[in-house]
């Protein structure tokens, strides 16, 4: 009998009722108070478990081999050999093993260095990107028949023209224009409360805009496809097909509809029927915005420029570059100056008449990128959201500095101004939120908040009603 554990014959031989197999008693007692299992199969295994076998007291005689002074000589010289020969085969495998291992570490050296250099040549070819000369072809887009530079080229006199007449009849009266008869007042936006939910309709929606009537509502989803929703209706009456991308922002320009995809194009719809277009942008456009004149729109994209685009002609204008990609835009109510939000939290303020970046605004908040911008009519004061942030800021364009942080209390994903600069609503994750600004006593204060969950959100006509859009695209009406 030979024990399990050692392998020699016990001096004290016990059996295990589990495996059946023979130990030494003081091995298996020592193994079972370490580990409580038969070393064999594994099971369970206690003291009691263990049957003492009785043998004979036989004294064991050595082996013929170790009889003698020469077979013990021959059996260490064999152990010699053996223990030499593993010696060389070890240092044999550890060779080979520091070769494999130099190998694997030229392997990813080289690795590193081929990223490295494919990481330069792609940041390179992004600049150059974002410096591309733009040309425009005639088609069905409604650009322009003759090839034309747009990159960085002064505006037109005539589109300067109107730029400076908007500038001065907006800023002349802007001071002493009355808040209109039948606007919303804070008690009547207190009683705001869920007055219409439609069904999901675009999935993935980002973004919506109502049109001067309050009634349709214009979305679009991840899928390319965008649609008019009637409020008074209850469904969508036009749909718009825009091919493949994703819709990433719409607007309203009178009756016409634009829309902007993440394939870079920007296109026009009137009547549910397309009538022209801008594939301008070298990458995706990330947000446009609509001049108060009515007739000049701009757009921003992920290759670090912003475009602006005559409507009256159907020509792109001037591409003006910058250093980073741009997220989000908007024009100063006068239509003087134009913001657009970049990736890395900048806010850049531009002349719109020379192209000039005359300010640039840096949130505190981190370089996480401007996910809404809203100008306040009063002309002062624009509003921007971070991504992922709770607040937003309340900026001078006066002392071009942070005037005030409102905290919303949920992730705010869009921000917007009513026509009177009283109320900013503010969209998030979790609610829809309506922040006053008193003038006479320069305070702020919250006369709504509605548990809605909410993407985006505008004011409707005379700031009557909020209207919100879910990312699943229903769209949600609060009023009182």
């Amino acid at each position: 009998m030979l024990c399990a554990i050692s392998g020699e014959a016990p001096q004290v031989p016990v059996a295990s009722r589990k495996s059946g197999n023979v130990f030494e008693r003081r091995l298996i007692e020592s193994y079972i108070a370490e580990n409580g299992t038969d070393p064999v199969n594994g099971e369970d295994l206690t003291v009691e478990d263990l049957v003492e076998l009785k043998q004979a007291r036989v004294v064991r005689p050595r082996p013929p081999t170790l009889t003698s002074i020469p077979a013990l000589l021959s059996t260490f010289q064999n152990e010699w050999d053996a223990l030499i020969l593993e010696t060389y085969q070890l240092k044999q495998q550890l060779a080979e093993t520091r070769q494999e291992l130099s190998t694997a570490l030229y392997y990813n050296d080289s690795a590193e260095k081929v990223i490295a250099r494919l990481q330069r040549e792609r940041d390179e070819a992004r600049d150059a990107l974002s410096r591309v000369t733009i040309s425009s072809t005639n088609g069905a887009n409604g650009t322009s028949g003759d090839a034309m530079q747009v990159d960085g080229q002064g505006l037109p006199d005539g589109v300067l023209a109107r730029i400076e007449q908007t500038q001065q009849q907006l800023s002349s009266t802007r001071r002493k224009r009355p808040v209109p008869e039948d606007w919303a007042t804070a008690e009547l936006i207190q009683s705001f409360d869920t007055k219409q939910t439609s069904e999901p309709l675009y999935p993935g929606s980002r973004s919506l805009a109502v049109d001067a009537t309050g009634d349709l509502v214009l979305l679009g989803g991840a899928d390319g496809v965008a649609g008019v929703y009637s409020i008074a209706q209850g469904q969508v009456v036009h749909t718009l097909q825009c091919g493949s991308g994703s819709i990433v922002d719409g607007l309203w320009c009178g009756s016409k509809a634009i829309v902007a995809l993440s394939t870079g194009a920007v296109q026009i719809f009137e009547n549910g029927a397309q009538v022209g277009g801008f594939t301008q942008h070298a990458g995706a456009v990330a947000a446009i915005a609509l001049h108060p004149c009515g007739d000049i729109l701009a757009s921003v994209g992920v290759d670090k420029s912003y475009i602006l685009y005559d409507l009256q002609t159907m020509k792109p204008i001037t591409q003006v570059s910058t250093e980073t990609e741009l997220s989000t835009a908007a024009f100063h109510p006068d239509g003087h100056l134009f913001a657009a939000g970049s990736i890395d939290g900048t806010i850049k303020l531009f002349d719109v008449k020379t192209s000039e970046n005359v300010a640039n605004f840096a949130s505190s908040s981190g370089a996480a990128p401007v996910q809404s911008l809203s100008f306040s009519e009063n002309g002062t004061w624009l509003v921007s959201v971070i991504q992922d942030q709770t607040s937003v800021s309340v900026w001078d364009l006066r002392k071009m500095a942070e005037l005030k942080t409102l905290e919303i209390g949920t992730a705010v994903t869009s921000v917007s101004w009513d026509y009177t600069g009283q109320f900013l609503a503010a969209a998030g994750r979790g609610s829809v939120a309506v922040q006053q600004y008193t003038k006479s006593s320069k305070t702020w204060s919250e006369p709504f908040r509605k548990a809605v969950n909410a993407v985006d959100v505008k004011w409707g006509a005379n700031a009557r009603s909020l209207v919100a859009l879910s990312d699943d695209g229903a769209v949600t009406v609060l009023s009182a």
